[in-house]
């Protein structure tokens, strides 16, 4: 199915899913986890009592389709919860406004993109591998139908302190991935390693966006390989270093 940074002062606070992220870069350790698929329940009808947890991934279910068709600023309370099957009292039981109801929401989509991508980082131990894994997995997580990558590469309250810590957060993350397969391979000092990281990262970001935007008419496997060899080739460009 197609469709149609940076200040890095993010709290060093870290989720699950970043404690593992940060394990496979400090241990290099091939573990292949694999990463939990978040179904939304079917949307029961009005009256019917669920169990809470069941009942807040319902409700964040129903969110993100909201927040990805219409966005922060359009969305409203009213449109979750008619969206959901609920009463709004329900849905503030769960989240006491918008704005925590899309972080919450930021979060989870964070760290969906963070367990693909550590997914992808443990499946191999060969640098160049592991590139075209790390790009593949961006194309992987824009192609996904929840459309949960607008939330965190399009979103629409990207001033908000809070969502700004996040994103920051995330690209922080994602750049150390990259980083030490650099420093590994040219044996360039971290600040120079992280720099180009990020830009690797920019890269595999803005064309997994265009590639999807476009129509996608590459296979995605062939598109993300495509890029990871530019983003490869550039990393072996750098004469080798002494560490």
């Amino acid at each position: 199915m197609r469709r149609n940074s940076a200040s890095w002062s993010g709290s060093t606070r870290t989720t699950t899913a970043e404690d593992s992220l940060l394990g496979t870069i400090r241990s290099r350790h091939i573990s292949n986890p694999r990463s939990a698929v978040t179904t939304v329940p079917a949307i029961p009808a009005r009256g019917i009592r669920m169990p809470r947890d069941q009942r807040r991934t319902q409700l964040l279910g129903a969110a993100r389709e909201v927040f990805v068709a219409q966005g922060y600023h359009a969305a409203a309370m009213d449109d979750i919860a008619d969206r959901a099957g609920v009463s709004k009292p329900v849905l503030y039981q769960h989240f006491p406004g918008k704005l925590e109801l899309y972080i919450a929401l930021l979060d989870a989509s964070k760290n969906e993109l963070l367990a693909i991508l550590h997914r992808a980082m443990a499946s191999t131990d060969d640098n160049k591998q592991r590139v075209i894994a790390t790009v593949g997995a961006y194309f992987e997580f824009v192609d996904n139908d929840s459309g949960g990558y607008r939330l965190l590469f399009e979103s629409d309250l990207p001033n908000e302190p809070a969502v700004r810590e996040r994103l920051d957060r995330l690209t922080e993350l994602c750049a150390q991935e990259i980083s030490q397969i650099i420093a590994d391979d040219t044996g360039l000092p971290p600040e120079e390693s992280n720099l180009l990281a990020v830009g690797l990262v920019g890269i595999a970001q803005v064309t997994a966006r265009y590639w999807l935007s476009s129509g996608g008419s590459i296979p995605r496997e062939a598109a993300a390989e495509l890029v990871a060899t530019l983003g490869w080739r550039g990393i072996r460009g750098f004469p080798k270093r002494d560490a």
